[in-house]
């Protein structure tokens, strides 16, 4: 009777330790961001960072979505996810106007700030997927697929509310509710490990070498066909194409993750804190004007090694206790009971 609690703290902890490794290629993607035109090196990495930590975020997002999908966890769930956007996206606008100074800063719900995309786009994924409960797991992966490569020929604005991340990156989080245990489950060991991990690694040095020639907007998935200059109706092929890279080497990446639980599994289930408080670090030193003083690709691994030193801080457990009310608050505070409230009305 304990065999399945076994494979599921197995599989729980694979997950964890892939988040962690995860947010930490969040933090230096962005961390390389202002480099990206200036070196060579920071570019490469830069775009395979992004061939597989977004798809593999979500697919891990909509792994962790099986235990709190639905009924009053998963409607508290969403509570949280809209709370947290509000208060976010209000104090990075107050960031903006009080710090940086931004000219003509307004404060907009509809427009998510920088990293916030990713909860506009958790909420309607977790909505979506219970609208589409009923349906069978392969119908609904070939709705998402088809959703996602329509999402760039409309002629809408990709930002706004996250439209354009969220169709794009549905497919992900579709596999990673419907088939993310068992995918884990046939991960192989030994030499097919040593082999995939090699492999990631050379599609690092194949970008390197200019291979990758292909706009980032493609891997962002916040931009139209038409916004990347592909105005053909048959503009959709290059996103499947992009489907098929982001698979590949997410799959790859996987090889570099560890099964066995760990510090870094303890780490991984506090990611949500490194997530919403790294961007204040970021925009704080992009500001401070330190890369200007940058002048050589040598400071890519001085970078590199800050931005996972952010993280393993932001995901201590000191950092969970001071901030959990701003960043996890109660939701059973915002409860309404029905039957309590007739009762008052009554009287």
């Amino acid at each position: 009777m304990t065999k399945p609690t076994t494979i599921r703290e197995d599989q729980d902890s694979f997950f964890y330790n892939l988040r962690f490794m995860l947010i930490v290629c969040v933090l230096v993607g962005n961390a390389l961001e202002p480099l990206i035109t200036r070196f060579a090196g920071a570019e490469a990495l830069f775009l395979w960072i992004y061939t597989f930590h977004m798809p593999l975020f979500v697919w891990v997002t909509g792994y962790f979505a099986r235990h709190s999908l639905q009924g009053t966890t998963g409607r508290n769930v969403l509570k949280q996810i809209a709370m947290q956007y509000v208060l976010f996206q209000t104090l990075y606008a107050l960031m903006d106007y009080t710090v940086f100074h931004t000219p003509h800063m307004r404060l907009s719900f509809f427009a998510p700030y920088l990293l916030l995309w990713f909860l506009a786009s958790h909420f309607c994924w977790r909505l979506l997927l219970r609208l589409t409960l009923s349906w069978k797991p392969l119908y609904r992966l070939i709705a998402s697929v088809l959703l996602g490569i329509i999402a760039g020929y409309l002629p809408i604005d990709g930002f706004w509310l996250s439209f354009s991340r969220t169709f794009v990156f549905l497919p992900f989080f579709m596999i990673g509710y419907d088939y993310g245990g068992s995918i884990r489950s046939r991960l192989q060991s030994g030499l097919a490990r040593s082999v995939a991990a090699s492999l990631s690694a050379g599609l690092l040095i194949w970008i390197a070498l200019g291979g990758l020639e292909i706009s980032a907007g493609w891997l962002m998935g916040s931009m139209t066909y038409a916004e990347l200059g592909r105005h053909e109706w048959y503009a959709g092929i290059y996103r499947l194409g992009i489907y098929a890279l982001e698979i590949g080497s997410s799959a790859l990446f996987l090889a570099w993750v560890p099964c066995l639980t760990s510090k870094l599994t303890d780490l991984g289930r506090r990611t949500l804190y490194v997530f919403l408080l790294h961007g204040f670090l970021i925009r704080l030193t992009i500001w401070s004007g330190v890369y200007n003083y940058m002048e050589t690709s040598l400071y890519i691994p001085i970078i590199v090694s800050i931005a996972l030193m952010f993280a393993i801080v932001l995901a201590h457990p000191a950092i969970r206790h001071a901030f959990r009310p701003l960043i996890e608050p109660d939701i059973s505070r915002f409860h309404f009971n029905r039957q309590r409230g007739l009762k008052r009305s009554a009287s």
